[in-house]
């Protein structure tokens, strides 16, 4: 089902702005495509060249706490201690442990591009997406034991790129990113946790997305790549275009996106800096 959306944003782009400028630090936060919110309340990104980044709630200061030399793309929090990062160049998952610092491949070979890392505490698993490849459709999502990190293929559908994840609040669905496809689907789990066949929520979005995020109310967010905007699913299935940067300065090419409360920060692959979006309802919207 393609909807169509309104072309002025909900948002104007004053309510986004730059929280961390990262071109002349040390360390420099090098075209960040992942960010998370850490559990003491910091910022955590990573970076093209394999670095895992924590920056200071307050924007006061970055630090590499990690490194595995190759391209980090998603990063996701287990609440027991853990970090977990998607690896581009060494095709696997990391897991950093944030009281020793200690990083771990932590997924065994099989996925080709692991792209964004979900964790189920209730089941105790982490689901992959796998990109498979550019211009290549392929599968699917993989699950591994959040504690051995065995498992493999969980759902075999063939996605045109699965990109950015988000598990349903009640836990009884994966939503996930065909990026080429141009489209966010709904995976049901099963009683067993079995994923079923995949449903479409909304297709034909105007823009490549990347990144998902659900809001306190429950509502997707999708970060488009290109053009630089956000989007919004009400709950009625329509796409509102949420804000949007057309000269991709504050936003510029925003890919993974997380909540803290009402702020939305996003990570921007075609720059050096985070963005926050102040997207509570006591700003006033245009």
């Amino acid at each position: 089902m393609g909807f169509a959306i309104a072309t002025r944003p909900v948002l104007g782009i004053d309510r986004a702005q730059v929280f961390f400028d990262g071109l002349f630090t040390t360390p420099r936060l090098q075209h960040p495509e992942c960010v998370a919110i850490g559990p003491e309340g910091d910022i955590w990104c990573g970076s093209e060249n394999g670095q895992i980044l924590r920056i200071r709630r307050d924007g006061s200061a970055i630090e590499e706490i990690a490194s595995t030399g190759g391209f980090i793309l998603g990063i996701a929090f287990d609440g027991a201690g853990h970090l977990f990062a998607c690896d581009l160049r060494n095709a696997c998952v990391h897991r950093l442990d944030l009281a020793s610092r200690t990083l771990q491949r932590f997924t065994p070979p099989g996925i080709r591009i692991p792209n964004y890392p979900v964790v189920d505490r209730a089941r105790g698993c982490l689901y992959v997406s796998d990109s498979h490849g550019f211009g290549e459709p392929g599968p699917g999502i993989w699950r591994y034991d959040l504690a051995t990190g065995e498992g493999g293929l969980w759902c075999a559908e063939v996605f045109n790129f699965a990109n950015g994840m988000a598990l349903a609040r009640d836990g009884t669905a994966l939503f996930l990113v065909e990026t080429f496809g141009r489209r966010i689907l709904r995976i049901p789990i099963g009683s067993d946790g079995a994923p079923g066949s995949s449903v479409p929520v909304a297709t034909d979005l105007p823009g490549l997305p990347d990144g998902l995020a659900l809001d306190a109310a429950g509502r997707l967010h999708v970060a488009c790549y290109e053009p630089s905007r956000i989007l919004r699913l009400a709950g009625d299935g329509r796409v509102e275009l949420l804000i949007e940067d057309e000269t991709a300065h504050v936003l510029c090419h925003p890919t993974n996106i997380a909540f803290d409360g009402d702020d939305l920060y996003a990570a921007n692959l075609g720059r050096w800096h985070v963005t926050r979006i102040a997207t509570g309802e006591d700003h006033p919207a245009r």
